[in-house]
């Protein structure tokens, strides 16, 4: 895939990273590098997913993370763009805070004596609530 000339993505259908995660991952990096910079377009959805060789609703997933977290803007029928604070915003590791978060949560819970079991059914509840 090439948005621009000097970033390209690649997908390792053997890795143990899933497949959204490894396009998040690469246009970040992408973004991080300045090899895409702001107000650059991206392919759409259904291009990139047929250059990558993916399912749309893959590449589909990797945009709406992106977009969540301010790194691209979708403007409609006009296409899909890196966000004026992508660089701001790659530097904030969402999943690495949310783990940090759930790691103390879960040390605090065995602490008062509450079993991985017991944590796990509390966890389950707690997400469909």
């Amino acid at each position: 895939m090439t948005a621009k000339q000097d970033m390209e993505i690649t997908i390792d259908i053997d890795s143990e990273e899933p497949l959204f995660a490894q396009v998040v991952e690469q246009i970040k990096s992408a973004v991080n590098t300045k090899a895409l910079n702001a107000g650059d377009a991206l392919p759409s959805i259904r291009q990139l997913a047929g250059d990558l060789g993916l399912n749309n609703k893959t590449v589909a997933k990797a945009y709406r993370l992106l977009e969540r977290d301010n790194i691209i803007v979708t403007r409609g029928y006009r296409g899909t763009f890196i966000h004026e604070d992508a660089l701001t915003h790659c530097s904030f590791d969402l999943p690495g805070w949310t783990r940090a978060q759930l790691a103390a949560t879960i040390e605090a819970c065995r602490e008062a004596g509450a079993t991985d079991s017991e944590i796990r059914i509390a966890f389950a509840s707690a997400m469909q609530e």
